[in-house]
Order: structure tokens, then sequence, then C-alpha cells
């Protein structure tokens, strides 16, 4: 029986509201998980929001709020705006949950009962933005803590530690020997390297004597767990992980039916947290090597070439971008002038410019002049040629290969990589536009011996139209879904995800006498 396609996202620190580099995270994850299935794989898309440690502690204080109702309110705003973004997850993770807390203090005891887990007493430089003691390694070449970790304060304090670095040599062999366990493989030739570097053991406690917002720990009710060992463990204890279950062969089938996941995260938290502390945590409570989550590493939405940051000032709003220039041009210009693992520069000029070109002025262009002329030629019922292999459109040096471009489309799915994707059907589009241009149907319709040619002509247009709109639903489901609504396809499923399929993508669906719609604009031009 086939597995379920198990796809998370790294949880939302809920210390201040969305940017739209949460947007760009969530919106790539939301596409992978609906190209798996229109390929007719089950899917459970896992997201959330990670409310517990200092700086939400902190910033309650500062706004003069309880930690619960701080984070309610920032977490309502992640949730309302997934919702206006079309991101349709299965799960929702909040790491308050009483779910949550118990499958973290059944690890951390596991772990503890295992002697994994000691006390000690450690003085030195605290990053009070990464929450984390800092070693002499993280001192540049200046002999100064970087801008990264913000603010750094001396202490001197009794903690809990979990013995990570007796698993450094176990991490080494693992990425050698599994080529994609990062993806793109720079990010993992990175990872190595900060494995190469790793020293000492992971502090995993705070005391309540200045953190109380967190999880108890369950073997001392004076401290509380550090914020990456809570946070990460989401993961797992939202896909119905049972932590009394030490050999992962005996777990929920639930469980067993998801896991390993598809791991999207930002390249910010790819080194330490996810990829040496989330795989070290796993590898101790007795994950195999094969079960072992892949992670898929993005890179930052900047602008102006610097990160976007509260502190900073620089935030740009998704749900402003999203009311501004619709759901349907802002996803697409996320997933199509973005590239995976790459940074890139923000700009609402570049986003109007994409929607313009490539939306507005190709496919809805070629919706409209397709729907239009086969109403004014052919009154509104397409001719299905009797051999639809054929393309009658060679004679002017053109071919137009939707089945070539499936294969295309697939690999860069298959690959993570929706910006090739979106570019395989935008140049179906043009490719479309082309045959119009050279093979001039309105002049076509003025010759009676070419009646044949200009069914054929038709045909290849709309058909081309219906696959276009299957291999864009990933990315604008609501573009989709109106190109099929005006192809007068699958009426019956209108507005429904289900309506898409990959196996639909086959060159010849539409039946001969098929009448479609009335052309309505699909894409208006934003005008600037």
């Amino acid at each position: 029986m086939p597995k379920t396609f198990f796809i998370t996202t790294a949880i939302d620190y809920t210390n201040s509201p969305p940017h739209v580099g949460h947007a760009y995270e969530k919106v790539l994850a939301d596409v992978i998980a609906r190209y798996h299935r229109l390929k007719g794989e089950d899917v459970f898309f896992l997201t959330g929001v990670d409310q517990h440690g200092q700086k939400v502690q902190r910033s309650a204080a500062k706004a003069g709020v309880p930690p619960a109702e701080f984070v309610k309110e920032i977490t309502q705003k992640f949730i309302d705006l997934w919702k206006k973004l079309d991101v349709q997850y299965d799960a929702w993770a909040e790491t308050i949950s009483d779910r949550h807390k118990k499958v973290v203090q059944g690890i951390l005891q596991r772990l503890f009962d295992e002697g994994q887990i000691y006390k000690d007493k450690q003085a030195g430089h605290y990053s009070v933005r990464q929450e984390q003691f800092l070693t002499e390694k993280e001192r540049g070449p200046d002999g100064q803590f970087g801008p990264e970790w913000g603010e750094i304060e001396f202490r001197e304090e009794e903690n809990y530690y979990f013995k990570l670095s007796q698993h450094k040599d176990w991490l080494l062999r693992y990425l050698d020997n599994r080529k994609d366990a990062v993806i793109p493989d720079f990010r993992q030739k990175e990872l190595r390297n900060a494995v190469e570097r790793l020293g000492g053991d992971l502090c995993i406690s705070r005391p309540k004597s200045r953190l109380d917002w967190g999880i108890e720990l369950p073997f001392d009710k004076d401290f509380v767990t550090y914020v990456w060992f809570d946070a990460l463990t989401n993961y797992i204890s939202f896909a119905d992980y049972d932590p009394s279950k030490s050999n992962i062969e005996h777990q929920t089938s639930s469980f067993l039916d998801k896991w390993p996941a598809l791991q999207d995260i930002g390249k910010d938290v790819l080194v330490p947290a996810h990829g040496i502390y989330w795989l070290i945590m796993l590898h101790a409570i007795g994950f195999p090597d094969d079960q072992m989550p892949q992670l898929l590493v993005h890179g930052w939405l900047n602008l102006g070439g610097a990160k976007m940051s509260k502190s900073v000032g620089n935030i740009i709003d998704p749900s402003v971008l999203a009311d501004k220039y619709g759901v349907d041009a802002l996803r697409y210009y996320l997933m199509s002038d973005v590239v995976t693992g790459q940074d890139a520069d923000f700009s609402e000029e570049r986003l109007t410019e994409r929607y313009n070109v490539d939306l507005a002025n190709s496919l809805g262009n070629l919706l409209n002049r397709t729907l239009t002329m086969v109403e004014k030629y052919r009154n509104k019922k397409l001719t299905r040629p009797k051999s639809v292999e054929s393309h009658p459109v060679e004679e002017y040096g053109l071919h137009v290969s939707p089945t070539l471009g499936v294969t295309e489309y697939i690999n860069a799915m298959t690959g993570c990589v929706p910006h090739l994707a979106c570019q395989v059907a935008l140049n179906l589009t043009l490719q479309c536009n082309q045959i119009v241009d050279a093979a001039k149907p309105w002049l076509l319709a003025k010759d009676s011996e070419k009646r044949e040619h200009l069914d054929q002509v038709l045909y290849t247009l709309a058909e081309s139209l219906r696959i276009i709109a299957i291999l864009i639903s990933p990315v604008s489901p609501k573009a989709s879904h109106g190109i099929f609504d005006q192809l007068n396809w699958k009426i019956e499923l209108s507005g429904k995800e289900e309506r898409f399929s990959l196996a639909n993508a086959e060159w010849g669906k539409l039946p001969d006498g098929h009448v479609v719609g009335k052309p309505v604009p699909l894409f208006p031009r934003i005008e600037c």
C-alpha cells in the first residue's frame, strides 16, 4: 500500500507577525503538497506555530499581556494569512497543546533514563536572540560575536544537557552515505562542514527562575524545556508519534504511514537546529538512518539585499500584497521568480511584471482569443482531429508538445523547483500564442478548403489550455479553476482540488463536439 506523502514546514515563531518570507515558505510547501495530490497520492501537510521561549515571554511582557494571550493573537494572524493565501494544510501544530507536551516530556524522560541527559553548571556568553550559549567557535575573525546573534549577555547557571557531541560521528557518516539528505546539495556540504566543527553538548533546559513560559521537564519541576528541543518535536508529535515506544517498528500505524517527512525549512534554521539538533535527537530516540527526514532548504526573501527583520523595520506584509494584487498574482510571483535554495530580493515591480507578462499578456490573452475564435468561427463547438497526435502547425516551423512539457514539469516538481515547472507552463503558453500568430485563424475561417485545418488549430489551442490549467493548478489554483470554467470542463467539480489530475494531462481528452464557455478576462492587467 502506498505511503502518505508527508511534508512539513518549519513552524513559525510567534514572537512577531508574519512577513512575506513566511509566505514564501508556506506557499512552497503548499505547491509541493498540491503536486503530490495532483499525482493521486495521499498527502499529510503539517504546519503551525512555535509558541514558547524567552523571546515570546519578553515580547508579551513588553506588550503588557500574559504570554498565552500574546501568542494567541499572533497565532491567529498566521492562521488568517494561510487561509487568505489558499495554503491547504492537513494538520496544525501549536506547541502549547497537551498533545505536544506529552510527546516532548515522554522523549525527555526516555533520554534522561538512558543517561543521555545530565545536569551541569555553565558560565559564558548567551545569545538572547538564538536562546543559546555561545562558544569560542561562534566568534568571528575579529574576536567578536556577529550581529546574527543579536544581544549577548554573560550568564552563569545550572542546567540540563543532552549528549549531542557523542552522536557527531554518526551524523557525519549519515551525511556521507545519503547524498540527498539535504537539498539543494550545496546546503548539505554547508551542513557537513558545520558538523565537523561541532563540539560540546546541547543545553536543553532553562531555569524557571528566569523563564517559566515553556514545557516543564518531567524529571525536574524547576526547569522548562529549551525552545528548540520543544519546537522541533512538533514534526512527530502532530503525526501521531508515541514516545512510549522506543522501537520505531512498534509505532502507531498512523505515524508509520506518514513518516519520514520532507521538511521545508529556511537556510537560517538548517544549522544548527534542523541539520544537527533535530537529526541527532531522532537518532538518539531510535530512528534508523532510513527514517531520517529529508531537508528542503530555501533561501531568504530579502529586501534591498537585506534580510527582512522586525528589528530593522523592513517587513513586507503578504496580506497587504494579496489584497492589492490578488492571491494568484502573489503565489505565482513567489513560485516563478524565486529559485529554490537561493536568496532572492523581493520586488513589487517584479511581481507586477511577472503577472502582466506571464499571466495577463500570455496566458490570459491566449484563453480569451482562443475561446473568442471558437465562439466566432465554430459556434463554441470543438472538432476533435481524427488523429489527436497530429499538430497542424509544423508547416509554420512550430510545434506544440504538451506531452514533452508534462515530462519536464514532472522532473521540475520532483526536484522541488517550482520555478522551472512554471516555466514549462509558460513555454507552452508562448508556443500556443505563436501558433495563433502564425496560423492566422481569422484568415483560415475565410477559406472553405481550410475548414479542417482551422478545426485542428482551435482544438490544439483549447486542449493545450486544458493541460496548462492542470500544470499551474498547484501554484495558481483559482486561475486553473477559472480556465476550466471557461473551457466548460469538469464543471461538476468546480472549486474542488480533485478537479485536477496529472493523469488527465494527456493529449486529446477534450471530446469531439465539446462546447466551450464564454471568455471572461481572467487576469486583468495591473496598472502601475
